[in-house]
């Protein structure tokens, strides 16, 4: 069974806002159905979408929220958050906060979901370009390395069933994050090509990625940077 044999039917973390709620807008757009898993309410309004709100962090909320998901093709893991510190001033609750929301939330999906999922399944995981290092972000770099390791052991895993498992790794974004106040002096750095990443344009990745033609493509971190690692 194929991707293309029944409803394409994704759950997404972080559709409420940024790159979650673009890539929600591009599968629904393409025809799939979609849930939405976030802590605050999303604002699509579409006959396909499913709102879900529960906290990725608690771990039990979120597997009974998963459980009550049916014929789940695509599991788009996108939620995340970033604080920044230097060394000296590096915050426990604030990194553990960004483990449990990028790497635990998406090793309880995944674990839950994956056996489910039919031949042609998908699991993509928003990782960042930050993840090869940068001054300042180290706890958040640490997450999102995390992510590649996680999902090239998936894709070792669930290959001989057809499923495939990326990471998708933008550079600076235009979304809300790059106004949070918890940046502090940490200001993003325009990419080369004189702007930042889109959002529709990750999410137009993530749609190639979850497509049939991109279904020889598992264990890799695909970066969209606009230049940057230039």
């Amino acid at each position: 069974m194929s991707n293309t044999d029944h409803a394409r039917r994704a759950i997404i973390t972080g559709s409420s806002s940024g790159i979650g709620e673009a890539i929600a807008r591009r599968l629904l757009h393409d025809g799939w159905e979609v849930c939405g898993f976030d802590r605050a309410p999303a604002k699509l309004d579409a006959p396909k979408f499913k709102s879900v709100i529960v906290d990725l962090v608690d771990a039990a909320a979120l597997s009974r929220a998963v459980v009550v998901e049916q014929h789940v093709t695509a599991l788009v893991h996108a939620a995340g958050y970033m604080r920044v510190a230097p060394l000296g001033k590096l915050d426990v609750d604030e990194g553990a906060g960004m483990w449990r929301l990028h790497v635990q939330a998406a090793a309880l999906l995944a674990n839950d979901i994956a056996p489910r999922l039919p031949a042609g399944g998908r699991i993509v995981l928003i990782g960042s370009r930050t993840a090869a290092g940068a001054a300042e972000r180290s706890q958040y770099a640490a997450t999102k390395a995390a992510l590649v390791g996680m999902a090239r052991s998936w894709a070792i895993e669930l290959a001989p069933r057809g499923i495939t498992a990326n990471v998708i790794a933008p550079a600076a974004t235009d979304t809300p994050m790059l106004q949070d106040g918890a940046r502090g002096a940490v200001t993003p750095r325009t990419p080369p090509i004189g702007r930042f990443v889109r959002p529709d344009e990750v999410a137009a990745l993530v749609a190639f990625v979850l497509s049939e033609e991109a279904a020889a493509i598992t264990g890799q971190q695909l970066v969209i940077c606009g230049g940057s690692s230039l």
